[in-house]
């Protein structure tokens, strides 16, 4: 959006709400207040536009895991993935319609966000893909990559539904599961956990986006091309001349056609050669699901030409604003105008800034408009006259009659520049004019008048060439002798302020005025209105909210009662624009789209109603995002698609040049009589900034102002020109120009003011904080430049600080202001202050930084005090670019100086100590009150220093300094043997102001002191916000417990499992969330069918995917965010030293800036005689009581890691390593990579460090390869000291329970003795154990059950006790805080090269034990089993097996089957012999198949190892699900080979029938009724099963059934008693 800016104009009279007092009539008196609480003093201005940002990392991840019930026979399918020009494709599996891939690819691109939204995700499946041929595509799905980020970022385990793009009729070709992520820089995507994977098996879940309907049907989508007009004139160029040399007659000189995308498909109209206004009458159909899954159509006019194809402008058409689903009408737009915008309309050959008609960056000029119409209809695709191919069809239409879009009708469009300021200087001081354009007005098109009056295009060439050399405005005479043009003012020289230049327009006004001609289509542009109306009052309601909340004033609830109050009464009396003038011109859109608003706002206001007696104190934060979905909605309401007139460019012109831009909506400026419907700055003065054009205007260049503008517009119909004047200030006399005599009156070309107002404006400037670092110190002199109208001033250097307190009062005198003495009042003009950083080296000041506030105004007759007067100080967020860069603390007031001169203003009464000269300080009522407050600082050391100029940092001291007091550290004598500071705590005092909120700073800096007394600044950090550290006093501590009273918390919560039944309570958790939440239904008295898994087979494992609730917590992110990282005594402040990163994100380069950290804390109160001492208080130690000491420590640190990751090879799978840094001690653990895994396991290491030295802990993976250097893949940093040493005991996971086996208790100490020295340390009476299962601490008494089965021996303890304490210990009294728990974190891996884009995560713990106590036991061991397994599947007999050969010699039907079974892979396959001649489908076999594998039983996979080529180096492991898949064949001699198959998931899978007649097909497709058995437990069953294929519709019928017995065997049984394949030896089978 142009930076426009906005006011709150409230209504005058103050009649916002209607009827009697709200307190009286509203809902048990619940207070709403509906005026702005804070004052109005922060307009909201963008300086950078939002949309068309250059570019921008994103990656896209896709998970290709399996496709099922593919359609076609003996099918290779493999899977490609194409994201735009892209392609990826996962490996081909043989013979099989549910291949199982888990392939992961990441496509990484750098483009602009638009660009990348817009790319279409295709998923295709392809068969028997291979060097020699394409192979054939089975079928795909589309969807383009907004759809998936507008999810939250990403689908997980979703199934893709294919369809054939050549055959619509189809129906579904199969399902592909996958995950997609769509990551931009710095977004973070949550991983579901694993244990529930089994859930996403069901086919329904399907991969759409939400709201979106399951069943999908094929549309045509026919979009009508009319005729397009106001082409850019390219005849005014070289070339023109040049093409005119050759070719000998004066043609247009474009070709122009359209050319529309969407959905990854693109089609083309004719070319109309030689035409600016070219008629098409064609119409572009395609053909795609619906509802889509691709959100905009594209839609291009562009120049066919051989050299140079380029496009003349782009529109795109969102669907979602042409449609909607809750009223069900299909996208629908037309016959309507869509206006284009892009580069300016002068044809140069090469444009710089063509990507604007491209459609990307916001357009800066008109550049033409072409007339559509777009409608769906739903196929049937039933009905035979249905082509069934999706390809793109262009064909003619009728011709539409001239007034199917509106009556033309005059439009008049008039301003008036009040003041031009702040035009950059780099501009020079040539004339400045500046043109405003709505279409009509560009000198370049010279006049163009509507097609019914015959003259088009006035002059030709050579005489417009004349009349621009002598530079007279360009005027027009119209039949009526009526003016229609003066589109530019008369150039001027500039005039210098300080830093930028201004126009001396002083009292005389230039004006402008054009005519124009277009469809009378006003009416959308007034729903537009009314609805931005309504949205406009909420904006700026709720910025008063979150202002109030931010400023912590009184109430915030009241007043977010007030604007939904406001809001309900705007919705419910929206009714006003469907009255029309004239119906011609109105579209099947509008009708839908007025229901539709109607409807919607109406809902917003019930909701409105509603939720404001819902609002409390409590809630005020979650409903004031409810409203701010209100806000979007009703954004996206007033977004009218169909267009009617172009939007208003005001452009500043030097010296013939194009410098800057604005961009006004035309419906903002559009006159109504009807007070609601008129543009918000419709006849209003207002505040434009210009802006560079295209891509210049982002980054640096872009900061700067190109010029700001005080303009008025006014639109509207030619015949309602009486009061276009009325919203201008008074005073003025309007200078026309001279015509003839008896010619009408026509509009001024310019204005001469006789009234004018003179004010005073004081500017208090206080303080700001956190600006941005311009120096390589890390540090800047900064200093702040004001403007205000024509004038500006600036305040002192502050040297070396990013958080100066300049407490300087401004004053500027005699500025006049033009307007009306209301208007001013309630919206006067914007100020501007600029920060600067003083460079004495350049000798040029670097821009740090730029805020707008808006003053509070006193008229000469209103007096002088509060509520308004003396402002309040107030905090004003500095941008720079679209960053912010800090806070400036600030009040502004506008005195209007009366009759009398100054003798009426206030005084300035500042402090009297003169010592500034003559810098006035800001004045008494102003200036915060101070009082005297008391900082403790507790210095524990430095880490992680970097070199500073190469060398190394020796003696490092810390200096800590607020509002000019501080205190320094001891110095570190040698930082390398120990980085710690001998005196821990230190104090100063000093004033601070009462108010927290206007705190300054506390600045903390490191220098190192070098030989002969010379000091280097390491780096610093201030700390913007002290709050957090002040010490509240223990009387106001929100636990209160009464000590007398003894409360008892029982721990009923789990009995002591023995250990099987912890296994059993595993298993019953994991099978009752079988399918996604269809709970196993078991028939009333049907004991449940399980065996207890042997307690061997139980690891670290099974706990951890049982983590349910019960064992391990697992941590979806870091442990620190979990634990307030830690700092709950000891706190980190990172230091900074160099520049601040120029990139628009600056966050970013921030990492780069980081030199160091400084551990420490601080703590700050009011100083008073009654600071309370409780006893044995330490007067070293200040407030920090009970720290621990800071000599080194010697530390056992054991990692343990578990992970997932992302590819770094080329084939998507990665050989990861581990590399393990912390202090000196490096383990590569290169030998043990893992080859070509995604979700490898890494084990546990041990390291021995020594506090304070080592205490970062960086575990990074690496990729391993056989040839290059080892790519990093990502690394995740630990501060291991902080958890250390925090009171939550992070040094070891408090178990669930106290036991042995698997599940050991790690800690050396146990629960007994830990409890007793957090009651020590914590100075707590306790614990005191009691008979029956009791132990008391303070006032707390826990029960819980002591009993605990020792090996063998009962012996009862206490140490469950304890423990029940322990994992409560947050509830204690005082001392309580959470202790970890044991746990899994899971922490992000970045890598430096790609910023703020996760490159996978790992899963680990670290467990600490101090040396100085007992050893810890042996590591756990986490790596997962792999039990031997045997599966023995015997097939006894077929029956019913659908038979397909005709026997040549009798006619009969016959059959040869065999059954194969396949196993995991595609290429270990066993055959049973062939029964020939089957006449019914029977055959027996008698045959058994042998089936060994690896099998994880907690991740519930086979494991198999194999090489992927002949080529490759290892072996690559798969994890597959266990399934059973076996196949009857046809063995026939002349064809492939047909099968039908059925596949058994061995854990989940319906019992045999136990005769072939009791086999039906439900066992198969009525999976949820039937009783599941899973093999890991029955290990031995025999029954019948259905064969099922899906016929013709798509239905699955029974096609035979089979005979076979299961039996597995654990591998030591399955050595004792052998069996052979087939038939053979031992324990043969007889022949059939």
């Amino acid at each position: 959006e142009p930076a426009i800016l906005e006011t709150q104009n409230m209504d005058r009279n103050g009649m916002l709400m209607g009827g009697p007092d709200p307190d009286t009539v509203s809902l048990a008196s619940v207070t709403a207040v509906t005026t702005n609480v804070s004052n109005k003093s922060k307009p909201d201005i963008k300086m950078e536009p939002s949309s068309g940002r250059p570019m921008d990392y994103q990656q896209v991840s896709v998970t290709v895991i399996e496709a099922r019930q593919l359609v076609g026979l003996n099918m290779d399918p493999m899977v490609c993935v194409e994201i735009g020009e892209e392609k990826k494709y996962t490996s081909m599996k043989e013979s099989t319609n549910c291949p199982y891939y888990n392939e992961y690819f990441v496509f990484d691109f750098h483009v602009p966000p638009d660009v990348m939204f817009d790319k279409i995700l295709k998923v295709s499946v392809i068969h028997s893909k291979n060097l020699l041929r394409s192979g054939t595509l089975v079928g795909s799905f589309k969807m383009d990559v907004g759809t998936i980020y507008s999810q939250p970022h990403q689908f997980y385990h979703k199934w893709a539904l294919l369809s054939d793009p050549d055959d619509i009729t189809a129906g579904c070709k199969g399902y592909v599961k996958c995950d997609i992520a769509v990551v931009a820089k710095g977004d973070t995507i949550k991983t579901p956990h694993k244990a529930n994977e089994s859930d996403d098996d069901d086919i329904d879940n399907l991969l759409l986006p939400e709201g979106v309907p399951a069943e999908r049907q094929w549309a045509r989508y026919y979009l009508k091309i009319y005729r397009a007009e106001g082409l850019p004139r390219m005849n005014t160029s070289l070339m023109a001349n040049v093409k005119k040399a050759f070719i000998g007659e004066n043609k247009d000189l474009v070709d122009p056609y359209v050319q529309v995308l969407f959905a990854g498909q693109k089609g083309k109209t004719s070319v109309q050669k030689s035409c600016y206004e070219p008629i098409w009458n064609e119409q572009v159909v395609f053909t795609e699901m619906f509802p889509p899954l691709c959100k905009r159509m594209k839609i291009q006019i562009r120049d066919s030409d051989k050299v140079n194809d380029v496009a003349i402008g782009t529109h795109f058409l969102d669907l979602k604003k042409i449609s909607n689903d809750g009223d069900k009408f299909l996208p629908t737009m037309g016959p309507a105008w869509v206006n284009m915008y892009g580069s300016t309309r002068t044809y140069t050959l090469m444009d710089e800034y063509q990507e604007l008609n491209e459609g990307l960056g916001e357009g800066v000029s008109f550049r033409a408009r072409l007339l559509i119409s777009l409608g769906v209809e739903i196929l049937d695709p039933s009905s035979p006259d249905i082509t069934s191919s999706t390809e793109v069809q262009v064909e003619g239409v009728p011709n539409i009659s001239e007034t199917a879009t509106g009556k033309v009708e005059d439009f008049f469009l008039f301003g008036s520049f009040l003041e031009a300021t702040m035009i950059d200087r780099k501009i020079g001081d040539k004339p400045i004019s500046f043109e405003v354009t709505i279409y009509y007005g560009s000198e370049n098109d010279g006049v163009i008048q509507p097609k019914t009056k015959e003259k088009k295009g006035g002059r030709d060439g050579a005489e417009e060439e004349t009349e621009l050399i002598h530079n007279s405005s360009d005027e027009e005479i119209d039949d009526e002798g009526d003016l229609t043009l003066v589109s530019s003012t008369p150039p001027m020289k500039p005039v210098i302020t300080d830093n930028y230049f201004h126009l001396p327009y002083f009292e005389r006004k230039p004006c402008i005025f054009i005519k124009s001609w277009w469809q009378d289509q006003r009416r959308r542009l007034y729903n537009a209105n009314i609805i931005d109306n309504i949205a406009h009052k909420l904006e700026d309601g709720l910025n008063d909210v979150h202002e109030i909340i931010k400023t912590e004033k009184a109430y915030p609830e009241r007043r977010l009662r007030g604007v939904l109050e406001e809001l309900s009464q705007g919705c419910q009396f929206l009714s006003l624009a469907n009255k029309d003038h004239n119906q011609s011109g109105r579209t099947k859109l509008d009708r839908e789209r007025l229901k539709l608003c109607l409807s919607e706002v109406e809902a917003i206001g019930q909701q409105a109603k509603s939720m404001r007696t819902q609002v409390k104190k409590s809630t005020v934060r979650d409903k004031l995002k409810l409203a701010q979905n209100f806000l979007t909605k009703l954004r996206f309401l007033a977004d009218e698609p169909q267009h009617s007139v172009p939007d208003v460019f005001i452009w500043m012109i030097s010296n013939g040049k194009r410098i800057a831009y604005a961009r006004v909506p035309s419906k903002d400026i559009l006159y109504s009589s009807i007070d609601e419907e008129r543009g918000k700055d419709c006849g209003k003065v207002k505040t434009i900034f210009l802006r560079i054009p295209g891509k210049k205007g982002f980054g640096p260049a872009g900061w700067t102002v190109q010029s700001k503008l005080e303009i008025y517009l006014w639109l509207g119909l030619n015949r309602q020109r009486k009061d276009y004047l009325n919203g201008l200030p008074n005073g003025f006399e309007e200078n026309k120009l001279s015509k003839g005599p008896g010619l009408p009156s026509s509009p001024p070309i310019s204005l001469t003011y006789m009234v004018k107002q003179i004010f005073q404006l004081r500017v208090h400037m206080y303080q700001a904080r956190s600006l941005f670092a311009a120096d390589s110190t890390g540090l800047s002199d900064p200093f702040a430049r004001v403007f205000f109208s024509t004038q500006s001033q600036v305040t002192e250097v502050l040297a070396e600080t990013l958080c100066p307190t300049w407490d300087q009062l401004l004053v500027f005198e005699n500025v006049e202001l033009f307007g009306e003495a209301c208007e001013l009042r309630d919206d006067p003009p914007i100020i501007v202050i600029e920060l600067y950083d003083q460079d004495t080296v350049k000798g040029k000041a670097d821009f740090m930084g730029r805020t707008f506030a808006k003053p509070v105004v006193k008229m000469a007759d209103e007096h002088y005090g509060p509520p308004r007067f003396p402002p309040q100080l107030e905090y004003y967020q500095i941008y720079r670019g679209n960053c912010a860069a800090g806070e400036m603390l600030a009040a502004f007031e506008l005195l209007q100086i009366g009759p009398n001169g100054k003798a009426d203003l206030p005084p300035i009464d500042g402090p009297t100590d003169m010592d500034r000269g003559p810098i006035l300080p800001v004045p008494l009522g102003i200036r915060p009150v101070l009082s005297k407050y008391r900082i403790e600082v507790l210095f524990w050391g430095l880490r992680d220093l970097k070199r500073v100029n190469l060398a190394q940092v020796d003696r490092p001291r810390v200096d800590i300094e607020c509002a000019g007091k501080g205190v320094q550290s001891a110095l570190i004598p040698n930082y390398k043997k120990n980085p710690n500071f001998s005196t821990l705590v230190k104090w100063f005092e000093v004033d601070l102001p009462e108010n927290e909120l206007l705190h300054p700073p506390l600045n903390i800096r490191v220098v190192d002191c070098r030989a002969f007394g010379r000091y280097t600044l390491v780096g610093s950090n201030a700390v913007t916000s002290l709050r957090k550290f002040i010490y509240r006093g223990s009387d106001r501590q929100a636990n209160n417990w009464s000590t007398t009273e003894i409360i008892v918390v029982s721990m009923e919560t789990e009995p002591a499992f023995k250990k099987m039944d912890t296994v059993v309570k595993l298993d019953s958790k994991d099978d009752e969330k079988d399918e996604k939440g269809k709970k196993k239904k078991r028939k009333k008295g049907e004991e449940p069918e399980e065996e207890e898994l042997d307690e061997s087979m139980l690891d670290w494992w099974s706990k951890y995917f049982a983590s349910i609730e019960t064992l391990t917590e697992v941590y979806p992110k870091e442990l620190e965010s979990e634990f307030d990282n830690f700092e709950d005594w000891l706190h980190t402040f990172s230091l900074f030293r160099g520049k601040g990163g120029d990139d628009d994100d600056q966050n970013v380069t921030d990492e780069d800036r980081i030199v160091g950290k400084f551990k420490g804390s601080l703590c700050m109160y009011k100083v008073s005689d009654e600071t309370q001492r409780e006893m044995n208080f330490d007067s070293n130690l200040g407030m920090f009581q009970n720290i621990p000491n800071n000599d080194p420590i010697n530390v056992l640190v054991r990692i343990y890691v578990a992970t997932d990751l992302h590819p770094a090879d080329i084939n998507g799978k990665a050989d990861p390593y581990i590399a393990i840094k912390l202090g000196k001690t490096e383990i590569k653990d290169k030998e043990n990579y893992i080859s070509k895994q995604l979700n490898p396991l890494f084990g546990s290491f041990d390291v021995e460090v020594t506090f304070p030295m080592d205490s970062t802990l960086t575990v990074s993976i690496y990729d391993w390869d056989l040839v290059g250097t080892d790519d990093l893949i990502g690394e995740t940093k630990l501060d291991l000291e902080n958890r250390f040493y925090s009171k939550h005991r992070a040094t070891c996971g408090i178990s669930s329970s106290y036991a042995h086996g698997y599940n050991v208790w790690r800690d050396p100490m146990k629960p007994t003795q830990i409890l007793a020295k957090l009651c020590k340390d914590g100075k707590l009476d306790g614990p005191h154990y009691g008979p029956e299962g009791r132990v008391k601490v303070e006032n707390r008494v826990f029960m819980a059950p002591t009993e605990i089965e020792d090996e063998n021996l009962k012996k009862k303890t206490d140490e469950h006790l304890a423990l029940s304490v322990l994992r409560h210990w947050e509830e204690i009294p005082k001392a309580g805080c959470k202790l970890v728990p044991e746990h899994v974190e899971t922490r992000p891996l970045l890598h430096p090269d790609k910023p703020g884009i996760e490159q996978g995560r790992i899963e680990m713990w670290v467990d600490m034990f101090p040396k100085d106590k007992t050893a810890p036991g042996p590591a756990l061991d986490i790596s997962p089993r792999k039990p031997k397994f045997e599966l023995r599947v015997i097939i006894w007999n077929t029956d019913e097996v659908v038979l397909e050969d005709d026997d040549i010699f009798t006619g009969e039907k016959s059959s040869d089957i065999f059954v194969r079974w396949l196993k995991g892979q595609q290429e270990d396959k066993q055959d049973t012999d062939v029964h020939y001649h089957s006449i019914t489908g029977e055959g027996n076999f008698n045959w058994r198949f042998i089936y060994p594998f690896d099998y994880l039983v907690a991740e519930e996979k086979i494991v198999i190892s194999k090489k992927e080529s002949m080529f490759a180096w290892d072996e690559t492991e798969y994890k597959i699900p266990p399934r059973l898949n076996l196949q009857v064949w046809d063995a026939d001699h002349f064809s492939a080979d047909d099968f039908l198959a059925i596949e058994l998931d061995l854990n989940r899978f319906p019992r045999g029938a136990k005769t072939a007649k009791q086999c039906t097909i439900e066992m198969v497709t009525n999976e949820a009724e039937m009783p599941l058995v899973s093999i890991f437990k029955q290990k031995r069953i025999k029954g019948w099963w259905p064969f099922v294929a899906r016929n013709e519709e798509d239905e699955f019928e029974l096609t035979g059934k089979v005979e076979a017995e299961l039996h597995l065997l654990t591998g030591e049984e399955a050595e004792k008693s052998p069996a052979g394949e087939g038939r053979n030896e031992p324990e043969p089978l007889e022949k059939p």
